[in-house]
């Protein structure tokens, strides 16, 4: 395999720890050359999240080199020739060149070998390819460069014989391409993708969510999700999906507030669902086996409430704010603002829900001042009473907008007592 083209060394590359992996790997004259997502983003000029390497050790060689270095080496998929380098907090995922003997699923038997081209041959998409030794040389031998820079995602080989390896990577074309691509998808791909979308079912939730995800957080996943509507994909995997409008708009104000949020962007998909939007957020948690947060966040989110509204004023606001958090009801207010289709922009229909947020930012959190005890403490029997008279007191002084003092609401606590008898 020949060089293709260089970049500079970048600060990852010549890390400490970097170099420590390094030098223990080719200790006796080995190469091992940086591989996939670290060269792609590199190349870009994009963040680095995780450093993978790929040599021709098998990985018994390479865990006798590392530990001959120190270095601390846990076999994280050692069937597969993977293992997980670590030195302080740094993380190296090193993997042996192989082939591909068998395959089913995201699961594969696998033959090792010393051949780079036939390590590349079995990879998903081109622009994951690339290699880079330590000095910043390329190499390229699927012509992943040229795909890069045209913004096309292309598979590796024949796009159904791909697929039918791993399913999975139907949903992977279409996260690559939320991030990577630009303009028209590759039409042999996005053929391969329709014509299998049926076996999408079959995949673990938790892998489909995850890939859900992460197209969730790209710059603009509507054209993407689009696209996937009509490949037959999304609704595979979505099928409560409707109109994209409100999810739209919220990219466009997360855009203007500098953020994204995967979940946030999962319910406004659900305001397609009508009037279930409750209902749809239950399915979709059983589904994709969503965290037990991620169930009740996506259900607050989804969940009506007129108190989150621009009509209402600053007290309701502070209301809704006791009773869900600031967290929440941001959550609320920017899902609310993009189903207004107010936009992103600073004009006068947009100001209300800014103020709502400035609310929501400025929120101190309060406690009631009572505690049972208190209640107790007046000669009320333990049972339901307590919780009875606690709540009384409590929706009053939320009606004051939580400004009565403890002794204030031990007054009205003595009153509710004594209107009870």
């Amino acid at each position: 395999m020949q060089p293709t083209a260089s970049i500079a060394v970048q600060a990852w590359m010549s890390a400490p720890e970097t170099i420590a992996i390094l030098d223990g790997l080719c200790k006796r004259g080995d190469v091992a050359r940086f591989v996939g997502g670290c060269v792609r983003d590199a190349v870009l000029g994009r963040p680095i999240k995780d450093i993978d390497i790929a040599t021709p050790l098998p990985p018994e060689s390479v865990i006798a080199l590392l530990g001959a270095a120190d270095i601390h080496v846990i076999p994280t998929g050692i069937e597969h020739g993977t293992v997980t380098a670590v030195i302080g907090k740094a993380h190296f995922e090193i993997t042996s060149l192989r082939r591909d003997v068998e395959t089913y699923g995201r699961k594969a038997k696998v033959a090792f070998t010393d051949d780079w081209l036939e390590d590349a041959g079995r990879r998903d998409f081109t622009i994951n390819t690339l290699f880079c030794d330590g000095d910043g040389t390329l190499y390229d031998p699927c012509g992943g460069l040229a795909d890069l820079e045209a913004g096309l995602v292309r598979f590796v080989g024949d796009p159904g014989a791909r697929i039918k390896e791993d399913v999975l990577r139907i949903l992977r074309f279409f996260r690559f391409h939320a991030w990577y691509g630009k303009g028209v998808a590759d039409v042999a791909a996005l053929a391969a993708c329709r014509a299998h979308a049926d076996t999408l079912p079959g995949l673990s939730p938790e892998r489909v969510w995850s890939e859900i995800r992460r197209l969730l957080m790209a710059p603009d996943p509507v054209p993407v999700l689009e696209m996937m509507g009509q490949a037959g994909v999304l609704q595979q995997i979505l099928p409560e999906a409707g109109d994209l409008g409100t999810l739209g708009q919220l990219v466009l104000i997360e855009r203007d507030l500098n953020e994204n949020d995967p979940l946030r962007r999962l319910a406004a998909i659900l305001f397609g669902c009508g009037d279930r939007h409750e209902d749809c957020a239950h399915d979709i948690a059983v589904r994709l086996h969503l965290s037990n947060a991620e169930r009740d966040r996506l259900a607050t989110i989804l969940a009506f409430e007129p108190q989150a509204a621009p009509e209402a004023t600053q007290v309701v606001w502070r209301l809704a704010l006791y009773k869900i958090g600031p967290a929440r009801f941001r959550d609320r207010v920017l899902l609310g603002w993009a189903d207004a289709g107010a936009g992103s922009g600073t004009g006068a229909d947009d100001a209300p829900w800014r103020e709502m947020l400035g609310v929501a930012a400025d929120w101190q959190p309060v406690e009631m001042p009572l505690r049972g005890r208190d209640v107790l403490d007046l000669g009320v029997p333990a049972g339901e009473k307590i919780g009875e008279l606690l709540a009384k007191v409590e929706d009053w002084w939320i009606v004051g907008d939580f400004a009565a003092s403890r002794e204030a609401c031990l007054e009205k606590l003595k009153e509710f007592e004594q209107a009870g008898d």
